[in-house]
């Protein structure tokens, strides 16, 4: 048996249970949600009683993985949309933190067998697709924080690199979130759970924010800029787009209501910051949001770019992100790094079984 089975961090912890409302709505209560040591937290006590917890979704599992050997050096993980994107990022990465592959050997999808997601490990940094939109994104994210929990990882930092939709900035431009809305403007990610909606701000870290706009240089060929985001849960009517399947409104309905959000200080649309931000922080974990626009949603609805163009663009948050991991890496010494992301099975029979769960997992 690894070293690391069966031990779990203590649930002792300041009281931070949840207050309820009195139309029933259960709204989080604010507190420290970090561990004094950078531990990461689950607020779940059922955790500690299990047998062994599967990562469904990851085709990962506590009792059939050494976890801590596996994951226990990650201090970045970085989500994106696409499968494509993550693993484009993850050479990308490599290259800049000079991180070098044993001989024979290539980057591994560590949740292939899944089907649902992809994941690459980069020395400290782990890559990661999140899929389209709050449901898809909100799985990942309970399982890669207890991926965390589980490889006892210290400190770690979550940034999405993705796309979406800007409102009066020119297609191409860089934005970093310091503030995560829904699509009322409420700062919150809100949740029916056993019947009454839960609410969970939705915070990100601002002086992350911060350090990430510092690193946007004079001679990048494009704007990077700071502001407020909008998730929606929809990528046709719930962002006001004239082209869906339905639209029961009018293109000057739609002109008001971005202009609207124009003055209320959104500057792009996406479909993952309020959960993402809303999980992170109740996790303790600090978390950044950068994008870059593919369209000014005030002159149009739809993505016209050459793909090329596309393509070139998608790389500029990566860049910055790049840039943010190296100078992190480089402060603490730690550039030129060796090994990779491997499988590192301790129980090949339930490594089998957790295999077989997530490949008919429904």
């Amino acid at each position: 048996m690894s070293a690391c089975a069966g031990h779990f961090q203590s649930a002792d912890q300041p009281d931070d249970r949840d207050k309820q409302s009195n139309d029933g709505e259960i709204v989080n209560k604010e507190s420290d949600t970090r561990y004094s040591d950078g531990s990461v937290r689950l607020r779940n006590p059922n955790i500690e009683l299990m047998d062994q917890d599967i990562l469904y979704h990851l085709a990962l599992g506590s009792g059939s993985h050494d976890l801590v050997e596996m994951f226990g050096d990650v201090k970045f993980i970085c989500m994106g949309g696409t499968p494509k994107r993550m693993e484009t990022f993850a050479w990308y990465i490599m290259k800049e933190i000079g991180h070098k592959l044993p001989a024979g050997t290539t980057l591994l999808d560590i949740s292939q067998h899944s089907y649902r997601y992809s994941m690459y490990k980069v020395g400290p940094v782990l890559s990661v697709s999140h899929g389209m939109g709050i449901p898809s994104i909100g799985i990942l994210l309970h399982e890669i924080i207890k991926l965390m929990y589980h490889a006892k990882v210290r400190d770690p930092l979550f940034i999405r690199v993705g796309t979406c939709g800007g409102i009066g900035l020119d297609p191409g431009t860089v934005v970093i979130s310091n503030e995560a809305v829904d699509g009322m403007l409420k700062p919150y990610f809100e949740q029916p759970v056993l019947g009454k909606m839960t609410r969970r701000p939705a915070k990100l870290d601002k002086k992350l924010a911060m350090e990430l706009l510092a690193l946007a240089s004079n001679e990048d060929p494009y704007d990077t800029v700071t502001g407020k985001t909008m998730c929606t849960s929809d990528f046709y009517e719930g962002q006001g787009r004239l082209d869906g399947a339905f639209c029961d409104y009018t293109e000057q309905d739609k002109t008001d209501y971005l202009n609207k959000l124009h003055k209320q200080g959104i500057i792009n649309i996406e479909m993952e910051c309020t959960i993402f931000a809303a999980l992170t922080h109740h996790a303790g974990i600090k978390a950044a949001i950068v994008c870059v626009t593919f369209l000014d949603r005030l002159k149009g609805d739809q993505v016209n770019s050459p793909k090329e163009v596309l393509e070139e663009w998608q790389k500029r948050p990566q860049e910055l992100v790049a840039r943010y991991i190296k100078r992190y890496l480089q402060h603490k010494g730690r550039l030129s790094l060796e090994g990779h992301g491997s499988m590192c099975v301790k129980s090949p029979r339930r490594f089998k079984l957790v295999q077989q769960e997530s490949e008919n997992y429904d």
